[in-house]
């Protein structure tokens, strides 16, 4: 894995531990040699994951639309800051230069990011692993609902399965390593069977 892309919030959150892990993160990224592709904000959690990273001595490069370098605070201390013209293009250049993809805490928007890609691996677009932090719990709700609709035959075992949950970096990397793409099958609803 020569790059991971992270997608996490531009706010800090309340509780500390989300800063820690996303500063975590960033110097164990660098230490292990795999480079950071993410959104390119210096604010929040997305500026204390670079900022960690640089700090180890890792690649960093940021990727931010125009019309949020600004209202973001884009990271003026990156060597490889990619403006684009439009969200779309960054989630496709993030993509492109990425070999996996990992969600730290964060909002609508990481949402957005990790479900697109996890949905192209479903659909066979790609074979990156796709993972959650799941940093003091923040997305136990979501991995219930996840579990909730495989129960409910909205998404198959294998897919479900697709969708990597760790508690550290240590335990990101080892999964994200081990990490086997199933292969791509036709979803059979109940009327189909």
């Amino acid at each position: 894995m020569r790059r991971l892309c992270v997608f996490l919030g531009s706010n800090p959150g309340l509780r500390p531990d989300y800063l820690a892990a996303a500063r975590e993160l960033g110097g164990a990224l660098a230490r292990e040699g795999i480079g950071l592709v993410y959104g390119g904000s210096s604010v929040g959690l997305m500026g204390a994951l670079a900022d960690a990273a640089l700090a180890a001595g890792g690649e960093v490069i940021g990727i931010i639309p125009q019309r949020l370098v600004e209202k973001e605070v884009a990271h003026r201390g990156l060597a490889d800051l990619r403006v684009v013209r439009s969200m779309h293009e960054r989630k496709a250049l993030m993509a492109e230069l990425s070999d996996g993809f990992v969600a730290l805490p964060g909002g609508a928007g990481t949402l957005e990011e990790l479900f697109e890609v996890w949905t192209w691996a479903q659909l066979g677009n790609h074979t990156k692993p796709c993972a959650v932090m799941n940093v003091a719990g923040y997305y136990d709700g979501l991995l219930a609902f996840l579990d909730h609709a495989e129960a409910e035959a909205f998404m198959r075992p294998q897919h479900r399965r697709m969708l990597i949950e760790a508690r550290d970096p240590a335990a990101l990397f080892a999964a994200l390593r081990a990490y086997e793409a199933p292969s791509v099958t036709k979803w059979i609803g109940r009327d189909e069977r």
